[in-house]
């Protein structure tokens, strides 16, 4: 079974402006983070090796709090001394790979800053962990703890561009171009906040929906045409079986057909004259392929018009409805062998009524 996360691994940024059109699906990341010194470093590097951080890059204060008590000037530089020798080291580490950009999710030093710049060096602190996680998916890095543990192997070369770009008010990061990237940004423009929601609920839906065809490659007829050939099929069965026992097949052939019912309503079709042509034809088993298109309410053929169901989830919808009506045979009460005793003077138990063809259709189908 293959891991398909959409969550983790495709982000969606959201920028109010600009027109719906300009959206896209990067190949790489993008987040929304500068430079930490915009004047002294690239913004823009072709084919830059990234090395992705999980430490602060600048002096640890110690755990306990210490007083150093000096009795020169002296003590005080070796003090100074010792701090800048600590990140230089730091720094000597990360440059003995030659990176072209260096990514903590820590912070990062004036010190660290000024020794990356002058070995012309790109630096982003205070990256969010996820953001993190996505650019090392994406470029092929891997994130490291301590900088003395560096290899060649943890450095991420699979991006063919780092660039900041200011959009809007705002500067974003963009690591793109990158071979064979495993995560991505789907970057969304529109005019209104609204609209930005509206589109990333539709995408989320759209995605599901891939995943789920990923995960379980199978298909089925839409427009109804599944269900119709399922309700078909229950009421030749119900047919060849005695007595009582017929009465659920008929009651869930029934209750198949509510989605092409609703469809058709949808649509402003006659419901129910369609309705009868529509199982006329999977009665007969001419086409079970023949279902409703929702968009002109013509009855066709689903595959001419390539209306489809993932399967996974029509199953699925399957078994939840006829365990929820179980579930619900089951409660005490709505079906039960014993009268209620009636209190004196109440008249006679009310008789439940049974619905008649017409009236199948009303809400109310438990008899109170």
């Amino acid at each position: 079974m293959r891991e398909v996360d959409i969550k983790k691994y495709i982000k969606v940024e959201k920028i109010p402006g600009g027109q719906l059109e300009d959206s896209m699906v990067l190949k790489g990341v993008m987040f929304n983070k500068d430079v930490v010194a915009p004047g002294k470093m690239r913004r823009k590097i072709v084919n830059p090796r990234i090395i992705l951080l999980d430490c602060p890059v600048e002096y640890k204060k110690g755990e306990n709090q210490t007083n150093a008590e000096l009795m020169s000037e002296e003590d005080w530089k070796v003090l100074l001394d010792m701090e800048e020798e600590y990140i230089k080291n730091l720094c000597v580490q990360i440059l003995k790979f030659k990176p072209d950009l260096v990514i903590t999710e820590k912070g990062l030093s004036d010190m660290a800053m000024h020794y990356l710049s002058k070995a012309g060096v790109s630096a982003i602190r205070r990256l969010r962990k996820t953001d993190n996680n996505r650019i090392a998916k994406a470029c092929g890095a891997v994130i490291v703890n301590r900088p003395e543990e560096l290899q060649e192997s943890d450095v991420g070369t699979r991006a063919g561009l780092f660039e900041v770009k200011k959009i809007g008010d705002e500067f974003f990061s963009f690591i793109i171009e990158c071979k064979d990237p495993k995560a991505c940004t789907v970057l969304l423009r529109g005019a209104s906040k609204d609209i930005l929601n509206e589109v990333e609920r539709n995408l989320q839906d759209a995605m599901s929906v891939a995943r789920n065809i990923l995960k379980n490659p199978k298909l089925l007829p839409g427009g109804g045409a599944s269900e119709l050939t399922v309700s078909a099929t229950l009421k030749q069965k119900s047919s060849s079986v005695e007595g009582v026992e017929k009465w659920p097949y008929e009651a869930a052939a029934l209750a198949f057909e509510a989605i092409p019912r609703t469809l058709l309503q949808n649509c402003g079709l006659n419901v129910i004259r369609t309705m009868t042509q529509l199982q006329g034809k999977h009665a007969n088993g001419e086409n079970p392929w023949v279902g409703v298109d929702g968009r002109t309410g013509d009855i066709v053929d689903m595959k001419e018009r390539k209306i489809w169901d993932s399967y996974s989830v029509k199953a699925q919808t399957f078994k939840t409805a006829i365990e929820s009506a179980c579930m619900l045979l089951r409660i005490d009460d709505i079906v039960s062998g014993i009268k209620k005793k009636q209190a004196p003077g109440s008249g006679a138990p009310k008789q439940p009524q049974i619905e008649t063809g017409e009236d199948a259709d009303t809400e109310q189908m438990i008899p109170e």
